[in-house]
């Protein structure tokens, strides 16, 4: 499931931008752009502003939204030639050279923390311009971990792990299914199906985990499985018989010497 949170402040309701305040002219003047990003975990990731000749620059300002809801934006102003943060602690996301010369923002090394949406606010005395990104970060060199079940009452379940993006599930035959996701504290995702099938209708199942980095099939034959459940079930009677003899006998032991022994007693007195 890819993260998709929309940031949109409309300057045309605002006066200013990054403290400055702008030519009424310029509220009614917006162009908007948004683009969808994929990047891998570790690498670098550039994303930049719609080109504006320098000398028609006002202001600009980076908007960013994190995963979690924390925020951080970062700002230049062209009348002081000065930049500005507020709420910005992750030293990996920064200007890509000097704010005055390039608007663009540099995430190095890109990590899952960093999945959000971008938006970059330009104020030029042209009007004003806004670039968003929605940035999805890819954890490809942790495939996640497929694992498959039947439980108690009859159903199947299967299991993707830690996925990023999410994994795909889907069952060979069809059967009574849900399907739940699950973000993890560290980012990713894990996907857990739950499938039932009229008794005796299925013998063989089939849970197929599609993912970027693999595609994994995992089977569980249900009548086996039912035959060996039977036979270990069977087993541990057997053993619990066993225990249950072997206790029988030492009591009757223990109760044979206990009663020889007092009644020896009871001789001698």
């Amino acid at each position: 499931v890819l993260f998709n949170i929309c940031f949109f402040e409309c300057l045309s309701s605002q006066s200013t931008i990054s403290g400055i305040r702008l030519p009424s002219r310029l509220h009614s003047s917006i162009t908007s752009v948004n683009t969808w990003r994929s990047v891998l975990v570790g690498t670098k990731a550039m994303l930049t502003c719609r080109p504006v000749p320098l000398e028609t620059l006002i202001g600009i300002t980076w908007k960013i939204i994190f995963r979690d809801n924390t925020s951080c934006t970062k700002a230049y102003r062209e009348d002081k030639n000065a930049t500005m943060e507020t709420n910005c602690t992750d030293k990996r996301i920064t200007w890509a050279s000097r704010a005055n010369q390039n608007f663009s923002l540099h995430i190095d090394p890109v990590a899952i923390t960093h999945d959000g949406y971008y938006m970059c606010k330009m104020a030029t005395s042209n009007g004003n311009f806004r670039h968003g990104y929605h940035l999805q970060v890819l954890a490809l060199q942790c495939p996640p971990e497929t694992t498959m079940r039947l439980t108690e009452n009859g159903t199947v379940v299967c299991k993707a792990v830690a996925g990023k993006p999410a994994a795909q599930i889907s069952w060979t035959p069809e059967g009574d299914c849900v399907t739940e996701e699950k973000n993890q504290r560290n980012g990713t995702v894990s996907v857990q199906s739950t499938c039932r099938w009229e008794e005796g209708n299925v013998s063989t199942v089939t849970c197929s985990v599609s993912h970027l980095t693999r595609n994994r099939n995992l089977s569980l034959d249900l009548h086996s499985y039912a035959r060996v459940t039977a036979s270990l079930e069977r087993f541990l009677l057997i053993i619990l018989s066993v225990k249950f003899s072997l206790l029988l006998v030492l009591l009757v032991i223990a109760g044979f010497l206990y009663f020889k022994r007092t009644r020896g007693c009871r001789y001698r007195v």
